[in-house]
């Protein structure tokens, strides 16, 4: 019998699912990082988003475990050599949320384009403002994005509809040109784009990548999203970019102020405060993705991997 521990909350579909193939599974999301240590022994599998980090420590202590499984996408805090040379399955769930992620993503580009931010605290405070808050169209305009996994992809094809010339760039992997997305260098993003979004994993390469010597690479002013990761940002260069103009709005679901946990960092920085006060920023709490129709969606197709290694096998 496999026994595994739920270290968040997930879909009930997971327990469900694990209670018919007589697994033992326990409720742990109310787990610290030190009950973890205490039971790992005993553990054959875990289910978690981002509770703590599991680096090489951790794991040794796991020395029974068979799988970890992430529901979601990010495993940068998980110590996948050490998993690798362990023979420690690791499985995630992109696909389960790269819709919702690209809605949000779009609806925060539109309402961002639109004003729509803006004026509906405007016009709820008798404010009745038209040619100040006159917007632009997405037809025509060049959308580069950066990273083309599930998310870039699903974000894409979201935009098929818009009339845009659609450019992509990832650093991982080639040949993934279609009909409706040009694959492209980053040369070329920084050539073409009037919209820049970012759909990258957080690495070596991708943290702190848009600074000032990446921002001044673009020929054009621009606006950026970035639904992927708040560490790939430099909070004060973009603040930086958006006093000069260089980049014309943002849209941020994510940022640097948010621990591993989802939770912020306390005291907030000097440079996040500057970057609220401008009205061209649209922010978010880290909820691209984060539906209800994904939330089952994710549990779902963790299972579908869990049982094709550990139950069809």
């Amino acid at each position: 019998m496999m026994r595994v521990a739920l270290l968040d909350d997930f879909h009930p579909v997971i327990s469900e699912s694990f209670s018919k193939w007589n697994w033992d599974y326990m409720d742990c999301k109310h787990w610290s990082l030190e009950d973890f240590k205490a039971n790992a022994h005993s553990l054959d599998g875990i289910v978690i988003r981002s509770k703590f980090s599991l680096n090489e420590s951790h794991l040794k202590l796991a020395n029974k475990l068979k799988f970890i499984a992430r529901p979601g996408s990010g495993l940068e805090h998980i110590d996948l050599e050490y998993c690798q040379r362990n023979n420690i399955e690791v499985f995630r769930s992109p696909e389960g949320n790269c819709d919702a992620l690209a809605e949000h993503a779009l609806g925060m580009l539109l309402s961002l384009i639109n004003n729509l931010h803006k004026v509906n605290i405007e016009v709820k405070n008798n404010i009745w403002k038209r040619e100040e808050n006159r917007g632009i169209e997405l037809k025509g305009k060049v959308m580069g994005i950066i990273g083309f996994g599930y998310m870039g992809r699903a974000f894409a094809e979201r935009l098929k509809g818009f009339g845009m010339e659609i450019i992509a760039y990832d650093k991982y992997k080639s040949g993934f040109e279609t009909k409706y997305v040009q694959e492209v260098t980053l040369n070329e993003i920084f050539e073409k784009s009037d919209f820049v979004s970012l759909h990258t994993p957080l690495n070596r390469d991708t943290i702190g990548m848009v600074n000032k010597k990446f921002l001044e690479k673009f020929k054009k002013s621009f606006v950026l999203i970035n639904t992927a990761r708040g560490q790939s940002v430099i909070l004060k260069d973009l603040n930086e970019a958006l006093k000069s103009n260089k980049i014309l709005g943002a849209c941020l679901d994510v940022l640097d102020i948010e621990l591993n946990n989802f939770k912020l960092k306390n005291p907030l920085n000097e440079h996040f405060e500057q970057l609220k006060k401008f009205d061209n920023v649209i922010l978010s709490p880290h909820i691209a993705g984060w539906t209800k129709e994904s939330k089952k969606k994710m549990a779902s197709i963790i299972l579908e991997k869990i049982h094709k290694r550990f139950i069809l096998q």
